[in-house]
């Protein structure tokens, strides 16, 4: 199966369509005021309305309060929600959108028992934890600790680039990977060069046979 790709902290319009460009999947806009790669409901708009079709839209929300987060997708036209706080499962759900949940990685970590409560989830995104950071670290976790055949689609996220992304679809074979960090010229601001070799390590990897 091909493995999907989502260019997340999307800022801009011009990098939005670097990302379509290069034949990413997704796109991701943050709604996380405290994140560097943040965006306002105006930048939002102006984003999803540059988009061709069959490219989805993600919004990222952290720990937002129901009312705001229904304010948002009133204005915003978003295909898919990612809850990337501590949300419980009925916090995800009653937004009339799909949703994934993502859950951060404590070295150790039963990452089954993790999943178990969000049997409503469309997918599962794992990222690395770090105290206090909800997301966008730029650090990797032990790939290892992701169960093989969970039945779920595993959204591999944490530290991704050109560069190891190989290797994380050799060993976690997940159904798509989400970059930020690793494919940026600054923070919120993405380099089209290291999105399209991003994207291209992905699709060469699934035609390699492994």
């Amino acid at each position: 199966m091909r493995v999907r790709s989502k260019i997340c902290g999307i800022t801009r319009v011009e990098d939005a369509l670097a990302a379509v460009e290069a034949g990413a999947d997704a796109i991701g806009l943050v709604f996380y005021a405290k994140s560097p790669r943040a965006v306002s409901v105006e930048q939002a708009l102006a984003i999803v309305r540059a988009l061709p079709p069959f490219v989805t839209c993600v919004g990222l929300f952290v720990d937002m309060p129901r009312e705001a987060l229904r304010a948002v997708l009133q204005q915003v036209p978003l295909d898919l929600l990612q809850f990337h706080g501590d949300e419980a499962p009925a916090d995800c759900e009653g937004y009339a959108r799909p949703y994934i949940k993502a859950l951060r990685v404590r070295p150790g970590e039963d990452v089954a028992a993790l999943m178990a409560p969000y049997a409503g989830a469309r997918g599962i995104l794992l990222d690395t934890f770090v105290e206090g950071v909800p997301g966008g670290t730029g650090a990797a976790f032990d790939w290892s600790l992701v169960p093989q055949d969970s039945g779920r689609s595993i959204v591999l996220a944490g530290g991704l680039d050109a560069g190891n992304v190989a290797a994380a679809i050799r060993q976690v074979r997940p159904y798509a990977v989400d970059v930020s960090g690793g494919v940026e010229a600054s923070k919120g601001i993405k380099d089209a060069g290291k999105i399209h070799a991003f994207v291209q390590a992905v699709r060469d990897t699934q035609c390699d046979g492994d």
